[in-house]
């Protein structure tokens, strides 16, 4: 196990170079990379808002505008709801598909996104930032593996026949829950979308997705995909808008029956609050978090090193699950701050994403990176060490140079909120104890790693830190087939995995009366 956590990782670090001959033989760049669909998709069309309103969506690699998208507001919302409601209706097409049927569409569209992953990936570098060798290797990818992970379980939903008393049979059914909002971040716009969408199509559901503002462009891509492929008019709309508005409207519609969320705990809040306020619509929650990351003095040290430099820097930081508190034991620390700060200032190339060489794009926009460069003036001020970065680099963009801290405590604000950056913080522990006492001391609880050479700490360490998932050697392993999500404000239900399907059914009890019961 830990030579393949070792190998896995130093793919995952070649993987922008050795890319770069794929990337390189796809001519495109931000300036010629084709607009496509900038309307609601609503209904099986696509369509401008009712007031007519359209946002601009910025290049963050240069500051510059793309092109404007439709902005929906409420009004929007209503007529999407309504036609989620009508493609829900009992007896209609997508209630009689059969469940292999609908599990066979969304084979389809995973394909038809797989067909067409280089203009998609193309799509996500321009208006997020990645670099487009990682959207093309990475994240498209984790869509289709999802889209068809989910679809392999349309078939399998199913409930129970129960032992009853008496003349009778009791049985259970498994059932969509109806109409379901998805509101969706722009870190990983595509994939998040992913996540959400997957789960409620195969368990039967209709929806209305509101994507980032910032990152509408692949989503509304996709949508046309999904026509393409066959979906049936109603079952799946997607509008771009802002939170307060769009959004808003979402979470306060009494005619949706469920919303899942991505994105900061401030927002979840509120989400949570427009839901008591209205229907009760259930909600899951994937938010924020600052995850620690331990690192015993047995560890492999290539390995710790290679993970917690993934664990911080990938995505510039802007990772939910992002181990930016990193513990280190006090017999390695001095080693250990050393070799990240040396590979801080080696391996993290910026520049323009659409360059097979780059590996680290800029921050979403200004507004992310002043943030980021205010906690880092506050951890200077507060009198952690800087070792490396510290300030915006360039003129052009929003770009952000990878950043660590040293000597950090746990009462600085670096230590205790979200960053959502490309910035690590490094302290010293002296043992077991202590460490999972500092660890559990947040208000987030979405992931936590250690490393370890020890069985019995790695188990011990799992049982005891609070945290929705818990890697061991090794550090951002997500896929379609495990389940994610946190404790305590980092949100509650989970994405992915058979256990992101009890969110989007209804257990329906079933008692028949019969002439005689026979075992």
């Amino acid at each position: 196990n830990e030579v393949r956590g070792k190998q896995w990782y130093q793919r995952r670090v070649r993987g922008v170079r050795s890319l770069g001959t794929a990337a390189a033989s796809v001519a495109y760049n931000d300036s010629n990379v084709p607009i496509r669909q900038t309307q609601l998709f609503i209904n099986n069309e696509f369509v401008e808002a009712v007031s007519g309103k359209r946002h601009e969506v910025i290049n963050p690699a240069t500051g510059e505008f793309i092109c404007d998208v439709a902005e929906a507001d409420k009004e929007d919302v209503d007529i999407a709801v309504e036609a989620a409601q009508k493609a829900f209706a009992y007896g209609s097409p997508w209630r009689t598909m059969d469940a292999s049927e609908r599990g066979r569409l969304m084979y389809k569209w995973a394909d038809a996104i797989e067909r067409d992953i280089e203009y998609i990936a193309a799509l996500e570098t321009l208006d997020n930032g990645k670099p487009y060798s990682v959207a093309q290797a990475a994240d498209i990818p984790l869509v289709v593996k999802t889209l068809r992970y989910f679809a392999g379980w349309a078939d399998k939903v199913q409930g129970k026949v129960i032992p009853s008393d008496g003349s009778t049979m009791v049985y259970t059914r498994h059932e969509p829950v109806g109409v379901v909002g998805g509101i969706t971040p722009w870190n990983f716009p595509l994939a998040m979308f992913a996540w959400k969408i997957a789960p409620i199509l195969a368990c039967g559901n209709t929806c209305v997705m509101k994507v980032a503002e910032q990152t509408p462009l692949t989503a509304l891509y996709v949508a046309k995909l999904a026509k393409e492929v066959g979906f049936p008019e109603g079952v799946i709309n997607v509008l771009s808008g802002y939170g307060p508005t769009a959004g808003g409207a979402i979470a306060s519609h009494m005619n949706i029956e469920k919303v899942g969320f991505t994105g900061s705990t401030e927002v979840g809040k509120i989400i949570q609050e427009a839901s008591a306020k209205s229907n009760l619509k259930r909600v899951t929650l994937e938010l924020g978090g600052k995850s620690p990351n331990i690192i015993f003095d047995d560890c492999d040290l290539e390995q710790a090193v290679e993970a917690a430099h993934m664990g911080v820097f990938f995505n510039v930081g802007q990772c939910c699950c992002a181990g930016t508190r990193i513990y280190v034991q006090e017999t390695l620390y001095e080693k250990f701050v050393q070799r990240m700060v040396e590979k801080a200032q080696k391996e993290r190339i910026l520049g323009d994403p659409f360059d097979p060489m780059t590996n680290h794009g800029p921050q979403i926009d200004g507004v992310q990176l002043n943030k980021i460069l205010g906690l880092v003036d506050s951890g200077v001020k507060q009198g952690a060490s800087l070792q490396t970065g510290g300030a915006q680099h360039g003129d052009k963009g929003f770009f952000m140079q990878p950043t660590v801290f040293a000597d950090v405590q746990d009462h600085m604000d670096i230590s205790t909120q979200e960053i959502f950056g490309p910035v690590m913080q490094i302290s010293s522990f002296k043992d077991t104890d202590e460490v999972i006492e500092r660890a559990n001391n947040s208000n987030y609880g979405l992931a936590a790693a250690v490393f370890t050479k020890n069985v019995d700490r790695m188990y011990h360490i799992s049982s005891a830190l609070k945290a929705g998932n818990m890697w061991v050697n090794c550090y951002n392993v997500l896929v379609p087939q495990s389940p994610f999500g946190g404790y305590k404000e980092s949100g509650f239900g989970r994405d992915l995995g058979e256990y992101a399907l009890n969110h989007y059914t209804e257990v329906k009890c079933v008692t028949l009366a019969i002439p005689q019961k026979n075992s």
